[in-house]
């Protein structure tokens, strides 16, 4: 018996011993990820990577939710300031010119070496890549991305003796149809100026035939005549039109205002699509934003970074990774349980994606709208530019100052942020 005991003792420690030695033979990865709309995101993130590990037996994933997109950009480059690297992170995709400024990103292009590799990198809607391209390089791999849409309360246009099959194509149709839907309980529209008011704003200047900055994130448009009109028609809707609340109009809390009723119409991120789904209790629409001169949108979001910092194992596997959780079949699985829109033509092919773009056409008018896609604002001192313009655009719809004087302010500011750059 005592034999026994201690031959049973002997094997456990050889097991531990190999256990021990394969888990320090494995590729460690941290990755950051934001969590910044609602839904049950983490999960269908944790399932992908249950997946990618089961697959990968030799690689190890630690995927932490930082919470916001801004609170995992801090909270990566924390770690890598304290020796404590992420290997990988979902950020923001306009965080692109802030990231290579401080040297903590390897391009893709650099790291995509085989035929296959570089196949995969020219996979993606082009629209969903310009934000993550520049100086000639590929540095961020679409995941997380949407555009704006416009979800419109069926129920409330057939009230109003509106076609709910019909919703405003353009900025007078908007309009017209947003003051037949005002009434005592409900607005015809509302969109969004807190939390990504530049986001918004950037819709209504494509729209008006203007893009807000250069392909090099080296010069902003903001006092150009076209982007100027933009921001005054902002402002009429609700001052002069009357469809929309005055003052600013909050982004967290939009969404509920939609389901309960309080507006008819909302511009907000697809990436809110499965949560309206799922809470609307009215027959709702989604439709592309309307049009003055053209339909447009930004598109916005986040794209996978891999950190400078990190071995050239810990990159191949982190390629690896992402290779997984962008693929046809897991970006249709995204797109499904998120809304956000899947990154590839492949996606909309599989399967499962025809089947529920079948089933459920307001999923695919995100896609659609790509056509007439630009990028999100990104330059160089993104966070700083980026504030300049929202706190112009909350000062006119606030009645602080006018869409011209604004303007003009935040262009004199964003030339001297950017003169060093160009």
């Amino acid at each position: 018996m005592l034999k026994l005991i201690k031959k049973v003792a002997i094997y456990s420690v050889i097991a531990a011993s190999l256990l021990t030695s394969a888990n320090a033979d494995k590729t460690k990865l941290t990755m950051y990820y934001p969590v910044s709309v609602g839904g049950p995101l983490t999960k269908i993130v944790d399932s992908m990577v249950y997946d990618f590990e089961k697959q990968n037996p030799d690689i190890d994933v630690k995927a932490i939710y930082a919470g916001n997109y801004n609170d995992a950009r801090i909270k990566s480059l924390a770690a890598l300031k304290a020796g404590e690297p992420a290997q990988l992170a979902v950020m923001f995709s306009i965080d692109v010119y802030d990231l290579i400024e401080q040297n903590a990103i390897v391009s893709f292009s650099d790291l995509a070496k085989s035929q296959e590799d570089k196949k995969w990198l020219k996979s993606f809607y082009p629209a969903l890549m310009e934000n993550g391209t520049t100086l000639g390089k590929v540095w961020g791999i679409p995941f997380q991305r949407s555009t704006i849409v416009m979800y419109y309360n069926k129920d409330a246009f057939k009230k109003a003796g509106l076609d709910p099959n019909k919703p405003p194509k353009n900025w007078d149709e908007m309009v017209s149809m947003g003051k037949k839907l005002t009434n005592d309980k409900q607005w015809g529209l509302m969109i969004p100026s807190t939390g990504y008011p530049y986001w918004m704003f950037g819709a209504l200047a494509k729209q008006n035939g203007e893009v807000l900055m250069n392909g090099e994130g080296t010069k902003t448009y903001f006092n150009n005549p076209k982007v100027i009109e933009a921001l005054q028609y902002w402002k009429d809707l609700s001052s002069k039109y009357k469809i929309m609340p005055e003052g600013t109009i909050e982004w967290g809390t939009l969404r509920k205002n939609f389901l309960s009723g309080k507006t008819a119409m909302m511009w907000h991120s697809t990436g809110n699509l499965t949560a309206v789904k799922k809470n609307a209790t009215f027959d709702f629409g989604v439709a592309m934003l309307p049009a003055k001169e053209m339909r447009g949108t930004p598109t916005g979001g986040g794209n996978f970074y891999i950190f400078k910092n990190t071995t050239a194992k810990q990159k191949e596997a982190s390629l690896k990774l992402i290779k997984f959780m962008t693929s046809p079949e897991n970006s249709a699985k995204w797109s499904i349980g998120t809304g956000y829109i899947g990154i590839s033509k492949a996606a909309y092919e599989t399967p499962a994606l025809k089947k529920y773009v079948e089933e459920f056409p307001p999923a695919k008018v995100a896609r659609d709208q790509l056509d007439f896609a630009t990028a999100e604002l990104s330059t160089y001192q993104t966070g700083r530019v980026r504030k300049i313009l929202d706190d112009s655009i909350q000062a006119v719809l606030t009645d602080k100052k006018s869409a011209k004087d604004a303007l003009n302010d935040a262009q004199n500011q964003a030339n001297r942020l950017l003169r060093d750059y160009k």
